[in-house]
């Protein structure tokens, strides 16, 4: 059963009465482990169990396939999607999952945002890596947290192949990422931490800063930012949670609980999206301000 918390009902109140619930089925076993939505409205869906890629038109109530590199890699899934709609690109972490070797592999993937045509390819470096999710900042560049090897890359735009930004202890682990503003914030599923990467004026980074968070968390899986504010799954707990960054320390406002596996979060207008792995779909509540 999905529960909403006493403070969450608090919030809700002052959300938009144009905002209304739903829910988006997709695919048994499909377990969409990230979520985005199209400029248009449409949800799209990435698959832990499936070389697809899932898309509901606005409005509707089920998700059908919109990509599949099945006959390309039939063992392949996808982490982490986002819709880029400055460069109309979709952006999708696409997993090898080769049968028989004991290292991960992963690639980032590029595809037309209206006609899922594949634009775009970079392999990430190294003996095992995982690409989980991403943002774009300010700089238009897109921000790729890679869990194993405690990197973050950065894409500039244009580029054929992304940069190192950072490399760091701390981020053994890390898996949400998004920016309030220009600042970079990560979470780590591991240790279950929440950090600011700090980067100068020439877009240099700093060794991660760890924010005191009010609550205990239980791995924090998928994060976005809006309205100032940072939404964050737990997967193993169950919640998506507001995260209020106040300087160094943070409070935590569970908004829902009661979630089967929720790995992706995503706020889009006046609804906040959240991704339950576990049900192989994707609900919806108004967006706290």
């Amino acid at each position: 059963m999905i529960r909403i918390s006493v403070a969450a009902l608090g919030l809700l109140a002052f959300v938009s009465s144009a905002a209304t619930a739903a829910t988006v089925t997709a695919p048994e076993k499909s377990q969409p482990e990230s979520i985005t939505v199209a400029p248009n409205g449409d949800l799209i869906l990435g698959s832990a169990s499936s070389p697809k890629i899932h898309r509901a038109r606005k409005g509707a109530a089920t998700a059908a396939p919109f990509i599949d590199i099945g006959a390309e890699d039939p063992n392949a899934t996808f982490l982490g999607v986002l819709a880029d709609g400055a460069s109309n690109t979709l952006w999708a972490c696409q997993i090898a999952n080769t049968p028989g070797s004991a290292n991960r592999r992963s690639s980032l993937r590029g595809f037309d945002l209206e006609s899922g045509t594949a634009k775009f390819r970079w392999a990430l470096p190294g003996e095992t890596n995982l690409c989980n999710d991403f943002a774009v900042g300010p700089d238009k560049a897109l921000y790729i947290a890679d869990t194993p090897s405690s990197r973050i890359w950065r894409l500039k735009p244009g580029a054929a192949e992304a940069e190192l930004l950072i490399e760091d202890r701390a981020l053994y682990g890390i898996d949400g990422i998004t920016f309030i503003g220009d600042t970079l914030y990560v979470n780590n599923v591991f240790s279950n931490n929440l950090y600011r990467v700090p980067m100068d004026a020439s877009g240099k980074a700093g060794r991660p800063i760890d924010i005191w968070m009010d609550k205990p968390v239980k791995s924090p899986d998928g994060m976005r930012a809006a309205n100032g504010k940072l939404f964050m799954t737990e997967n193993s707990a169950g919640k998506v949670d507001m995260v209020t960054v106040n300087g160094d320390t943070a409070t935590v406002t569970v908004l829902q609980d009661g979630l089967a596996t929720p790995t992706a979060v995503e706020p889009a207008g006046n609804l906040l999206w959240m991704g339950e792995r576990g049900a192989d779909r994707a609900v919806s509540i108004p967006l706290p301000r």
